[in-house]
């Protein structure tokens, strides 16, 4: 008891702080969108949020009560769970809004892609950890170990979440030493396969991807060529950054959110509602905190003890900033529209829980980042 007393004082009061932080400015901003959407109880999507923040934090702390290194031995074990779950979603999950993704448990929805990306942190930590990438032959068992769990939630269809799987791959692969030419050609590889799928996809001769989502993922290049439909969110959502000027207008006083011209506003465009409502000052605030988030988890990759809590650090990190940047960028207008939630913002439980997760791991590296304590 003494030694985990000892383990406590090792926790990163920084990474902490600001989580609780983005957290609380997520609840502020969820009720602002939310309030009037239930008016007999305004207070219902804040509250369910908080709960979920509480169970999610809960979770963080239990995580922080077992040695990250006893994960690794557990890890052919996690991903073959993971990969049994996902496949059994599609089964198993009933349709909303035209996808089987959430596990309905009584009055709770839960997304098992959310946890997948934890679980294929730490067992691709383990691969890559057994050994440098050093021939191009070195990158097939990383890729397909990545792959499976991709394609099982492209099935969902979940083309949002699969990317995030690319951008931890990428992140984990860098920093575990693989040369950058080894990823520049394997990013130029997967551009040209995806390319090539949208446009069989397009001409209708492989069913690859559905045809909104193509519409989805190429609108944003010109939205105003379907203004009133698929073009529709990226426009109201740049109207409503571009309205809220350097102050903003308010809490409960932006136009495009409080008139509901702003689609999705508390998922996945809670951005907009920031931008538009606090403005320029308010969204940088936020955008602030994210880039602290991300520059201590990376500053925190330097003192952990082994390759292995290196390369869980940098999948929670990669997986974070992919979330940031893909929701933020769609929110702009120069980014696809995927669905990706905002990071301790968007509405979404699993979500939210999967992010203090993913801090709680980076937190267990970190406090044990001492091979003897004194």
């Amino acid at each position: 008891m003494d030694i985990e007393r000892r383990l406590i004082r090792n926790l990163d009061i920084p990474l902490i702080a600001t989580t609780l932080a983005l957290v609380a400015f997520g609840l502020v901003a969820v009720y602002s969108a939310t309030y009037s959407l239930s008016p007999q109880d305004p207070f219902f999507y804040v509250r369910r949020q908080l709960i979920w923040a509480l169970v999610g934090i809960a979770g963080a702390a239990g995580i922080l009560l077992t040695d990250y290194r006893q994960w690794g031995r557990f890890a052919r074990l996690i991903y073959l769970i993971t990969l049994a779950i996902l496949a059994a979603v599609p089964l198993l999950a009933p349709n909303i809004q035209g996808a089987n993704r959430w596990l309905v448990i009584g009055p709770v929805q839960l997304q098992p892609a959310e946890f997948a990306k934890l679980a294929v942190i730490v067992t691709l930590a383990k691969r890559l950890s057994l050994g440098p990438i050093e021939r191009p032959a070195d990158l097939v068992g990383p890729l397909l170990h990545v792959a499976l769990p991709m394609a099982l939630i492209v099935l969902q269809p979940d083309l949002g979440t699969s990317l995030i799987f690319l951008v931890i791959l990428f992140g984990m692969l860098y920093v575990a030493g693989t040369p950058v030419k080894y990823l520049l050609a394997l990013g130029a590889a997967g551009v040209s396969v995806f390319l090539v799928a949208a446009f069989v996809s397009s001409q209708g001769w492989v069913p690859i991807f559905k045809e909104y989502q193509l519409r989805r993922l190429f609108i944003f290049l010109n939205p105003y060529q379907d203004r009133t439909g698929d073009g529709w969110n990226v426009i109201q959502s740049m109207i409503a950054i571009g309205s809220g000027g350097f102050f903003g207008k308010g809490l409960f006083a932006g136009s495009q959110t409080q008139l509901a011209f702003l689609p999705a506003r508390h998922t996945d465009f809670i951005f907009s509602v920031i931008a538009e409502e606090l403005g320029f000052l308010g969204a940088f605030c936020l955008l602030c905190l994210y880039l602290f988030l991300l520059v201590r988890g990376i500053r925190l990759v330097a003192y952990a003890k082994d390759a292995f809590g290196v390369l869980i650090i940098t999948g929670v990190v990669s997986m974070l900033f992919g979330h940031i940047l893909i929701n933020v960028g769609m929110t702009l207008g120069i980014m696809p529209v995927t669905g990706l939630p905002l990071p301790f913002a968007s509405v979404g439980g699993t979500s939210l829980v999967s992010n203090l997760l993913g801090v709680g791991m980076i937190l267990n590296v970190h406090m044990r980042r001492h091979k003897i304590l004194f």
